[in-house]
């Protein structure tokens, strides 16, 4: 019988998790399947009780319950606590224990689509948001000490920093302010919803500033390369997509469930030519 793992969500029919991890196991004859569950908010509390009886080995959780399922669960990793999310649970004996691999899969994603070591990089995050939060706190942790925030409501981004565990110099601009200042930063990460596909003519700061030097990260991956990864290529900046981050998130998943290390490139190159970005 294979091990059965999965992810969970509301709506969940457009994953490529499923895809990705599936030929994963194959491609290392793993005994395993994965599978999307649509798990409505209501049904969560239930739902997690009966992956544990089924045997359940591992799985994922995505919009919209990695807040929510977080008293459902019998451990929490300590980041995980603190980003207050959970994407990832594993069984550890007869436990499932959460944890967060979305800030780890994009600092992975960093290492291998920019540079190995980042820690002096004077950074800027637009958004603040879940996604920020992870990355930020990922970052923070990982000995990145200057990291600003820029967000359309400054108090939100102000609790975010204010709730952070780990020792960071930050500070909180406006994106005007932000958009002004841009030419300070090495590392700009985009991590807002904003220029996402249908509406790919919306981009979140004015990237007029932008050195050529800087790196411009974008976590959306529909479109492959939005108007801020356009703007930013013109400029002269180093560009990255979301795909990094979410093959990445993926392999930290599946080796936390598995012990086995996925081939990263064949996940990057399924998931691509899934979107229509390989011919």
């Amino acid at each position: 019988m294979k091990k059965l793992f999965g992810v969970i969500g509301d709506p969940i029919s457009h994953t490529m998790s499923p895809m990705m991890h599936n030929d994963a196991f194959e491609n290392l004859k793993i005994n395993g399947y994965y599978h999307a569950f649509r798990i409505s908010p209501m049904d969560l509390e239930t739902a997690v009780k009966g992956m544990k009886a089924i045997g359940v080995e591992g799985f994922n959780v995505t919009i919209p319950h990695k807040t929510s399922i977080l008293p459902f669960l019998d451990r929490i990793d300590q980041l995980a606590q603190a980003i207050g999310a959970v994407n990832t649970v594993v069984r550890e004996g007869n436990d499932f224990v959460g944890y967060n691999s979305d800030g780890l899969g994009f600092i992975r994603s960093l290492q291998d689509g920019w540079k190995k070591d980042f820690k002096n990089e004077k950074t800027l995050i637009i958004g603040a948001g879940g996604a920020a939060k992870a990355i930020f706190y990922s970052l923070a942790s990982s000995g990145v000490d200057k990291i600003d925030i820029c967000n359309r409501t400054p108090a939100k981004a102000q609790a975010l920093v204010d709730y952070c565990p780990f020792h960071c110099e930050t500070n909180i601009l406006s994106l005007n302010e932000a958009s002004e200042q841009l030419a300070e930063y090495t590392l700009v990460i985009q991590t807002t919803s904003i220029g996402m596909s249908p509406n790919i003519q919306e981009i979140p700061i004015s990237l007029e500033n932008l050195m050529p030097h800087t790196h411009a990260v974008d976590i959306i991956y529909n479109p492959l390369e939005t108007k801020f990864l356009c703007e930013a290529k013109q400029k002269g900046a180093t560009t990255q997509n979301g795909i990094g981050m979410f093959v990445h998130q993926g392999a930290v998943a599946f080796e936390k469930w598995t012990g086995m290390k996925p081939d990263i490139i064949r996940m990057e190159h399924k998931v691509l030519q899934h979107l229509g970005g390989l011919k």
